[in-house]
């Protein structure tokens, strides 16, 4: 669906976006480590929030943009504050995979055309399946 390219050999593959009856849209896919080292995955995924960086590395930085709308969606969170989305995110050993998810609340139905950012991260545009 949608890749991004990360920062040396790490590539953020979105492989569904999914619209759910609760009013959420979950991100879904895949971090890979194209090179032949292991890579830490960088600490500026999770944004610079207060109350994210106490809950230790995630995708909390990541938004969502609705080009037509004109309107940027942010990761969810917990009542306690804790982003929904992967967590305890470190390393990356060369050649492999390791999947992860960001939950966004759901933009209205005729945004289909959606723009992740992702901080460190090339932006890319995703479509939202029904």
């Amino acid at each position: 669906m949608a890749e991004l390219r990360g920062p040396k050999t790490l590539v953020l593959q979105i492989t569904a976006v999914v619209r759910d009856p609760g009013g959420f849209l979950t991100v879904s896919g895949h971090f890979e480590n194209e090179g032949t080292t292991s890579l830490v995955i960088p600490s500026a995924l999770r944004g610079d929030e207060t109350a994210i960086l106490k809950h230790g590395s995630s995708l909390g930085g990541a938004t969502l943009v609705d080009p037509e709308g004109k309107k940027r969606y942010y990761v969810l969170r917990d009542t306690d504050g804790r982003p929904l989305t992967t967590t305890g995110l470190t390393t990356l050993a060369a050649g492999r995979t390791t999947p992860v998810f960001m939950q966004f609340p759901a933009p209205p139905p005729n945004a289909v055309r959606l723009v992740l950012h992702v901080p460190t991260f090339t932006a890319g545009i995703v479509e939202v399946s029904e």
